[in-house]
């Protein structure tokens, strides 16, 4: 039933078989028949992310499946990277936060603060003459 692209995709995700759920009803739309007599429409659950997917694109169950899965392991993938991302985002907040302000930093920041300082002071003395 797959193919080993998704079969791998799987394999990285760590999903296994068991944790999807499909349920299949009739789809509605063009199709003739066909649609109006088998249940075509395939909707896949991933149970630990509770994610699903409805598919009804085609006059096929089995096409509908593929297609299912195939989108299904794109959201989770998504979903990983996007753990992954704010994982190392907060490490690194941590970290910044953690460490403190080295010294030179500090006389930069008080220098820049001082000039500025003065060219408002210089302004205020141009408006007010």
């Amino acid at each position: 039933m797959l193919d080993p692209k998704t079969q791998h995709r799987l394999r990285l995700l760590g999903c296994k078989p068991d944790e999807f759920e499909e349920k299949f009803a009739r789809a509605a739309g063009p199709g003739g028949q066909n649609v109006n007599k088998v249940s075509t429409s395939v909707t896949l659950f991933h149970r630990p992310s509770s994610l699903s997917v409805t598919v009804q694109e085609s006059r096929s169950q089995f096409q509908n499946r593929r297609l299912a899965l195939e989108r299904l392991v794109r959201l989770l993938e998504a979903a990983r990277e996007t753990e992954i991302s704010e994982r190392s985002n907060a490490l690194s907040r941590a970290r910044r936060k953690a460490s403190p302000r080295p010294q030179f930093l500090k006389r930069r920041i008080r220098a820049s603060k001082e000039q500025r300082a003065k060219l408002k002071q210089q302004r205020s003395k141009v408006i007010s003459d």
